[in-house]
């Protein structure tokens, strides 16, 4: 008998001991679990500005801690090597939500606010990402979520309570480039509107050269979040060649800055990123 995973709207469909399509979840025991549950690949003390959130806590640090895995398949990822493979190829670090927190909390006197979900899509970790933020509020620590926000309506509300801020990533402003990551504008879309009910969100858009790089495409990305909160910090990034796209050019610098321009013009915190 095949079981369901609920997390994100791909729904995979799995038997006993098969991988979900993000390589992170995993039918066990007649339920579907997070697999990559507490193993770490990758932890650093971040500045917060690096998540990028430039509207929280600015100036602080926090403790960034990844897995693998990863419900969306960019070709572009810059961190293909954790996002893009399951737990048999890759090497790892196994940490309790008690002791991911532990340390987090003995970190504060070098500045550190709390913990980050980052590195490779946290969210198909759901269940250790709830387990080690209940935690860390107990300790008075905050919760950072980086993520693609291509999650189901269900569990992003139970997560909510424990999350104080999200940076979201708004890969593109079409359903066409969204279906060639094997993901679904709406649910993006939803996830931002959702989140930024309930906690501080900040928004990333990644310029990939004869991909989303149309002025039309900024104009309705930033309409659209402008309608939610014109205040919600837009982070427009500049594209460099990764991966499985190391055919296209970086995007020119002349280009994030026009569309920032763009974007200024409905949204009252555009930022360029890495020019």
């Amino acid at each position: 008998m095949k079981i369901e995973c609920n997390i994100c709207p791909h729904r995979c469909k799995l038997d006993e001991g098969q991988l979900g399509f993000c390589n992170g979840r995993i039918c066990r025991g007649g339920k579907v679990v997070s697999e990559n549950y507490g193993k770490i690949t990758a932890m650093a003390l971040d500045p917060i500005e690096k998540k990028p959130l430039y509207h929280f806590y600015p100036s602080s640090k926090i403790l960034s801690v990844g897995s693998y895995g990863c419900n969306l398949r960019c070709r572009w990822c810059q961190n293909h090597e954790i996002s893009m493979i399951d737990g048999r190829n890759i090497d790892y670090g196994n940490t309790s939500a008690s002791a991911l927190v532990k340390r987090a909390y003995e970190l504060k006197d070098r500045g550190n606010i709390g913990i980050a979900y980052t590195y490779n899509e946290p969210l198909i970790g759901y269940e250790f990402v709830k387990d080690c933020s209940t935690l860390a509020k107990e300790k008075g620590l905050k919760n950072v979520v980086v993520t693609a926000g291509f999650i189901c309506e269900e569990p992003l509300r139970e997560l909510l309570p424990v999350v104080d801020a999200f940076n979201i990533d708004l890969k593109g402003f079409s359903q066409a480039f969204y279906k060639k990551l094997k993901g679904d504008l709406d649910t993006v879309k939803n996830t931002i509107r959702i989140a930024s009910d309930h906690c501080h969100v900040e928004v990333t858009s990644l310029i990939i050269p004869g991909e989303n790089d149309n002025e039309e495409e900024m104009e309705a990305l930033s309409s659209w979040l402008s309608s939610i909160n014109p205040d919600i910090p837009l982070h427009i990034s500049r594209f460099f060649p990764r991966w499985k796209m190391q055919d296209r050019e970086a995007t020119p610098i002349e280009t994030v800055y026009h569309l920032a321009d763009i974007a200024r013009r409905k949204l009252n915190y555009v930022y360029e990123g890495n020019c």
